[in-house]
């Protein structure tokens, strides 16, 4: 489904995409875009955070195996030119990264990124990073002031039982300057890290990780419908923006199906779901 059709088809359901309501002040502006997946910009107090990087061309990548279908990802192409990347990736200040999987951290990402731009982590992430050549790396164990932006680790869960072990250690990081807040949870369930994120730092924006990612066997490993639900239900103050959604073979939930069950709940004004290449100003 195409950009354009997309638009029509959740307009025709009652859903305003944020697309349409998105301010076009950008002086001093705090702004997320989505270019796909979990692939965000952030601009927050003057820096430009560059999150989850996920970078290679449509179908470069083999498809997640065991889910059922051999469809290589990504599955859709960036929603900017090739020259447009490298001025971006010129351009910001940081990368952050919530956890390596290919789909987060992927191998252009990690060529077409400078050795010496900074780049905010988990500490078990560090090692790896190194080994892959990178000089400026800042692990966060628990929270840093940089350039005058709070920076926060929070926990999360990707996945129950076994297949949640396997998929190892994940993070998510709150950006706080001023007034803004934005909590970004990363690839993880409902659950309570979740629930303690959202309680001890109060976002103005939750970004969360949907599509209902799950492999032939066992529970989801990222946000369901009812998950985003349970999020929107302990935090209704917070502006939720749901991606992660129509780019990787193992997400099954696409923001068609979202925008379907939100309607059903009567919410679909209460949670965003961009389209890549969107920006949401707060």
């Amino acid at each position: 489904m195409n950009r354009k059709t997309f638009i029509q088809s959740i307009i025709g359901m009652g859903i305003v995409p944020s697309l349409l309501i998105a301010k076009t002040d950008n002086m001093h502006r705090t702004s997320i875009k989505l270019l796909r997946h979990a692939t965000l910009l952030i601009e927050l107090g003057g820096k430009k955070l560059l999150i989850d990087p996920m970078l290679s061309k449509k179908s470069e990548m083999e498809p997640v195996g065991n889910c059922g279908n051999e469809i290589r990802i990504p599955m859709v192409d960036l929603p900017i030119p090739e020259l447009e990347v490298t001025k971006m990736l010129s351009e910001i200040d940081a990368i952050v990264i919530t956890h390596l999987h290919r789909d987060h951290w992927d191998e252009p990402a990690q060529s077409l990124v400078g050795k010496n731009k900074l780049i905010i982590c988990s500490p078990n992430d560090q090692e790896a990073l190194k080994e892959q050549g990178f000089k400026n790396i800042q692990p966060i164990k628990s929270n840093l002031n940089w350039e005058g932006i709070q920076i926060y680790r929070t926990g999360g869960q990707h996945g129950t039982g076994a297949i949640g072990k396997s998929m190892g250690e994940v993070a998510g990081f709150v950006f706080a300057n001023n007034q803004d807040s934005i909590y970004v949870a990363g690839d993880t369930i409902w659950c309570e890290e979740v629930e303690k994120a959202l309680i001890d730092f109060n976002p103005k924006v939750t970004i969360l990780n949907a599509g209902g990612a799950k492999f032939l066997t066992g529970d989801p490993i990222t946000m369901t419908p009812n998950d985003i639900v349970k999020v929107y239900e302990k935090q209704s103050n917070s502006k939720i923006i749901a991606v992660h959604m129509d780019t990787v073979n193992h997400c099954f939930v696409t923001r068609k199906d979202l925008a379907q069950e939100l309607q059903k709940k009567g919410l679909q004004s209460k949670i965003l779901i961009p389209i890549d290449g969107e920006v949401i100003e707060l």
